[in-house]
């Protein structure tokens, strides 16, 4: 159990930043870059070689910003320093799983907003959808 005591101090740092992310950018729709340098230092706390590969998230989430648009500086930050404590294919899987509950949201959301004639959002803070991912990711996986 006390060789445990790195796992379990940076699940705290992570949820706590995560937590922090996410109502920073539902309420300003900005990830503030010392959030994200706090969850890549939380990395630190239990560090292998094989987690720098999940810095490669952010690649996917750059392309995707260059191509497609609607991503900006702070999601690809967050997906960089959330892959330095998950590694590369856990960082994947809590992206995914973000992605899939954003879009599922959307869905539910749009059919409300049209069943009351209202206008239909156009975009939403992405850091609540991931970080739930990514904490499914980090302590189911």
């Amino acid at each position: 159990m006390v060789s445990d005591w790195p796992h379990l101090v940076q699940g705290g740092f992570f949820v706590a930043l995560l937590v922090a992310a996410t109502i920073w950018d539902a309420k300003k729709q900005i990830i503030p870059d010392v959030i994200c340098l706090g969850i890549a230092l939380t990395g630190l706390l239990d560090f292998t070689p094989e987690k720098l590969f999940g810095l490669l998230t952010a690649a996917v989430f750059l392309f995707l910003a260059l191509f497609l648009g609607g991503l900006f500086g702070g999601d690809i930050k967050f997906s960089a320093a959330v892959g330095l404590v998950l590694g590369f294919q856990k960082s994947m899987t809590g992206m995914i799983l973000g992605l899939i509950l954003m879009l599922a949201f959307h869905m539910i959301h749009t059919l409300i907003l049209k069943r009351h004639r209202k206008d239909i959002k156009k975009s939403y803070p992405l850091a609540p959808f991931l970080s739930i991912g990514c904490l499914a990711a980090y302590f189911l996986c």
